[in-house]
């Protein structure tokens, strides 16, 4: 699919199993994400705080009620805090005085309707939410005049010419697995609590239109506002019960749209960025495609790509090998500029392909993880527990039941494994169970990086190789003999344990659920932080009764407070939604999280491929001191074989996304949060990359005009955070494995020490940050590339760019 779309119109039905297919569709959306310090604050001081009042029943004038970014909004999380409020007991038996929120869309002057507000759709058998959460059952608000008599509900209206639902269990418009409604929110000891609320504009929900052109035909356009509605729940039921009381049973019950509750709604209004079309009709599309590390940067410079280039870009989201085959069958009848992170591979007497930097970001583990006291902030992970997680070697990411023979003896999660609890030995226990490490389908690049993380050091290699770790654990049998302590090829994520076991909750006939079932593959890396956002990872391992049909495996939804999920994702798409990521431990022994100084330092310490010396190869051996070892730099990859005015479309977008592109903001035309700016070298790499395509002659050696590919070592200061070549704290002594817990956390207040040596340690550089031993690592390189293009045999053929979108099948 392409990111430069139109909003389609919405069917009018749907299956709640299928729902996938929306999960991923709003990254494609053109305009920018929010901020990076704190993803899901703002930083256009646009937060807004409401305060509560006096109820029928409950007293909630102490409650205040802080949402954090209300302008400039597109699908994203935002970042929700409140003080002032009763502690939810923790009691699982008893229910009380605790947060629904919701997201609505209404009238500009009035604001929303209980009849416009996405609620009901969870399946969630929490308090409030009763089996859909519209429902109003007889007699349970005395209030209640509109919706009232058996089977009385409040229907969900949806903006535009929608129709509204005709039941209270109809999902036409969300469903567990794409409705963004808390049920219910803990409000914890002292009265605060936090929630980051993923807010959809009308790309992901046309039923709600946010976002979307409401002015007639010719006027200046004006973008539909949405607004966030929190209901707080006390003591009372609508009735006036006092569910605290003797013989009551503690729980509070109805619908939050019902008269009485919604009354005491707080309501605060949202200003989305426009979502309809933006290019000039009638001007030339030129395709774009390839590597999900782009994404982001790319839709978010499209609008300003296509109102000062002349040009409409489309971009298709891909894997990296079937665009560098776009490249190298491109003709003056097919133009395409690729995004890759491994280069094109030279051809024998194939056209010449030049290679552009053009963003800097990499993968991280997410997470979104509760406790008694809230969600969990911090965890470090070594290369050994992430391989441990990639192969399924903790029994509960194999079965829900009692472990299989091959598993005997292994830790159930990875968080009752001593060497996590060493590592992180103040991690809470969790409230719910958590689940797989989810990961991509999608095979790509970035995969092939993770798996050199885990063979760059010695732990995770012994481990793979199906030696024991110091407590006893083994790799999952199944995982033994694939070599993934060797292999150089690895592009994806093996899930190869045949179990079988019993659905949850089995009945006739008997149903059971595979390791895929339990924890499914993502559609890519934005839906695996999209599922983490919304703290379920899609697993179908639960039996249900068919209505008039057999019965299937579903969705077991986990309850709210009681989240704990994690996902290889990319930094973009993790800041996106306001997501923690754990600290990675370097090639120093340093754990580092990922952040501009951590990413550009990774770029300043990478060499040139050995396929293409203008093209660094991500190489988490190399990350040394706070260098974040999961960095990775997208390149715009174009062949000269197009003709001239297609040459000149991609040279005008690779320099803009060189120039103005690398500009940190939120904006349309800027570069989103997650992303470092380009160091200055790879902006002039990319600079001379463009004016080569324009010319349609290959590339000379980036170095011949007083730059470099970059490969040199350090990096320039002054570039949007990028930090010298000279390591500046982090490292800790010691090699791949057995790092202390201790070892300070780069980019973490308080985690800086003094440079020690490492694997690849640098030495100090010249004025211009280069060394005399980089000038003889980048001769040696360019040497070896020049024997490499005499005998290669490239790829040869068009490949077909798979349409990975960022929409699940």
């Amino acid at each position: 699919m392409t990111a430069l779309f139109r909003p389609a119109a919405l069917p009018r039905s749907r299956v709640v199993a299928a729902v996938g297919a929306l999960v991923t569709g709003l990254v494609l959306a053109v305009l920018p994400v929010p901020p990076a310090a704190t993803p899901a604050a703002a930083a256009d001081g646009s937060a807004v705080t409401v305060t509560g009042k006096q109820g029928k029943y409950d007293d909630f004038s102490g409650l205040k009620v802080t949402v954090h970014q209300t302008k400039n909004l597109r699908t994203q999380g935002v970042r929700v805090t409140w003080e002032g409020g009763a502690p939810t007991t923790t009691d699982t038996a008893l229910w009380t005085d605790y947060l629904q929120i919701m997201q609505c869309w209404g009238d500009e002057a009035t604001g929303p309707t209980r009849e416009q507000c996405v609620y009901g759709g969870s399946g969630i058998p929490l308090p409030g939410t009763g089996v859909d959460g519209r429902s109003l059952p007889v007699g349970s608000d005395p209030d209640e005049t509109q919706y009232t008599g058996p089977g009385a509900f409040v229907p969900f209206r949806p903006a535009g010419d929608f129709p509204p639902t005709t039941t209270p269990n109809d999902k036409t418009y969300f469903g567990p697995l794409d409705t963004n409604e808390q049920p219910a929110n803990r409000t914890f000891a002292g009265g605060e609590g936090e929630t980051t609320f993923e807010v959809q504009d009308g790309i992901q929900a046309p039923h709600l239109g946010c976002g979307l052109n409401t002015a007639p035909a010719g006027a200046t356009p004006v973008p539909r506002s949405c607004w966030l509605v929190v209901v707080p729940r006390g003591t009372h039921n609508a009735d006036g019960t006092d569910v605290t009381r003797p013989g009551q049973d503690g729980t509070i019950d109805g619908s939050p749209l019902s008269t009485t509750n919604w009354a005491q709604r707080l309501v605060v209004e949202l200003d989305f960025l426009p979502v309809d079309e933006f290019c000039p009709a009638g001007q030339p599309e030129r395709p774009t495609a390839g590597s999900e590390l782009a994404t982001d940067a790319v839709t978010s410079w499209q609008p300003k790509l296509c109102t000062s280039t002349g040009s409409t870009f489309a971009f298709t989201q891909g894997g990296e090998e079937p665009a560098r085959g776009q490249v190298q069958a491109t003709t003056a009848e097919t133009p395409v500029l690729g995004f890759t992170v491994d280069p094109v591979a030279p051809t024998k007497g194939a056209p010449k392909v030049v290679h552009a930097p053009v963003a800097v970001s990499g993968l991280t583990v997410a997470f979104f993880m509760e406790s008694a006291s809230g969600v969990v902030q911090e965890m470090k992970l070594t290369p050994r527990l992430v391989a441990k997680m990639l192969t399924h070697s903790y029994v509960k990411d194999v079965t829900l039941a009692d472990a299989p023979d091959h598993l005997a003896g292994n830790p159930l999660f990875f968080n009752q494994d001593p060497e996590f609890k060493a590592l992180n030995p103040e991690f809470p226990a969790l409230s719910g169970q958590p689940t797989s490490l989810m990961v991509p389908l999608t095979s790509s690049d970035t995969t092939r990086l993770v798996w050199n993380w885990l063979q760059s050091d010695q732990e995770a290699r012994d481990f793979l190789s199906g030696q024991a770790d110091p407590w006893g654990m083994k790799v999952n049998r199944y995982y033994k003999d694939m070599d993934l302590a060797a292999a150089t090829s690895l592009t994806d994520f093996p899930k190869v344990d045949p179990t079988r076991s019993p659905a949850l909750a089995n009945g006739e006939p008997a149903l059971t659920y595979a390791v895929t079932d339990l924890d499914p593959y993502t559609a890519d890396l934005h839906d695996g932080a999209l599922r983490t956002r919304r703290g379920n990872n899609n697993n179908v391992v639960k039996w249900e009764p068919g209505n008039n049909a057999p019965p299937k495996l579903a969705n077991e939804v986990p309850l709210s407070g009681r989240h704990a999920v994690m996902a290889i994702v990319d930094t973009a798409s993790a800041e996106r939604y306001g997501l923690k990521t754990a600290a990675l431990r370097n090639a120093s022994g340093a754990y580092v999280l990922p952040t501009t100084d951590t990413l550009t330092a990774a770029v300043g310490r990478m060499r040139p491929s050995a396929v293409d010396a203008t093209v660094l190869a991500p190489d988490p051996a190399l990350a040394t001191g706070q260098a974040y070892p999961l960095t990775a730099v997208a390149y715009a990859a174009a062949s000269v074989d197009q003709d001239a005015k297609a040459r000149q479309a991609y040279a005008r977008f690779i320099r803009y996304a060189a120039g103005a592109g690398q500009t940190p903001g939120l904006s349309a035309g800027e570069l989103p949060p997650g992303y470092a700016p380009l160091p200055t070298r790879q902006r002039t790499q990319a600079r001379t990359a463009a004016d080569a395509l324009e010319r349609g002659a290959t590339a000379t050696d980036p170095g011949s005009d007083g730059s470099d590919s970059g490969g040199a070592g350090g990096t320039d200061s002054g570039t949007g955070g990028a930090s010298s070549g000279a390591d500046t704290g982090g490292a800790s002594t010691g090699g791949t494995g057995g790092a202390p817990s201790a070892t300070p956390v780069a980019g973490a207040a308080g985690g800086s020490t003094a440079p020690s040596a490492g694997p690849q340690e640098n030495v100090a550089e010249t004025a211009s940050g280069v060394t005399p031993k980089d000038v003889l690592g980048i001769v040696r390189w360019v040497l070896l590339v020049v024997l490499f293009m005499g005998g290669a045999a490239g790829l040869s053929g068009p490949i077909m760019l798979r349409l990975a979108g960022r929409r699940s099948p």
